[in-house]
């Protein structure tokens, strides 16, 4: 299955991330990696457009915007390197706490499954959180509002998602 596929259905068809659990965790590693870079992409655009208005506003500054002019080549890929590394700890941490918050909702909705499986819907869920992270700057909305929906937004996925996972059997 291809990564824009599975990025489209983590969008538009919620159900169908329960299906996905049963991918090869590969696959969903790539996803990740996949969604970590658009984060990391992003992020470093918005970081070197906000570079080049910094540096021209600093006019009494000469010798400071002279040294940034003259190490931006180096300043850039070591830039994106830690952005990539910081936001990738950052998603698989979400990714972790989201799926532990999943493991007691599925639980309570009497659904089977395992902490692998419900950390693999788990990635697919934040797909939202992660787009409106990456927006929120450019919204005329407060952060903690937007970490808010996006809390809610991932919840309501994955409880979408547990809806069609097996139920547990009855033990009697």
């Amino acid at each position: 299955m291809k990564h824009s596929q599975l990025f489209i259905d983590s969008l538009i068809h919620p159900k169908k991330l329960a299906a996905y659990r049963l991918l090869p965790i590969g696959k969903v590693i790539q996803y990740t990696f996949l969604l970590i870079t658009i984060v990391s992409v992003f992020s470093l655009g918005r970081f070197a457009a906000g570079m080049s208005v910094d540096t021209f506003d600093m006019d009494s500054l000469t010798g400071l915007t002279d040294y940034i002019e003259g190490i931006k080549w180096l300043l850039y890929p070591f830039t994106f390197l830690m952005l990539f590394v910081v936001t990738t700890m950052l998603i698989f941490a979400q990714i972790a706490l989201y799926a532990l918050a999943g493991l007691f909702i599925l639980k309570a909705m009497k659904r089977r499954g395992e902490y692998r499986h419900i950390w693999r819907t788990t990635t697919f869920a934040i797909s939202w959180a992660t787009l409106l992270s990456m927006l929120a700057d450019y919204l005329p909305v407060n952060s903690t509002v937007i970490t808010v929906l996006s809390l809610f937004l991932t919840i309501t996925l994955l409880i979408v998602a547990f809806t069609k996972y097996p139920k547990q059997p009855n033990i009697k």
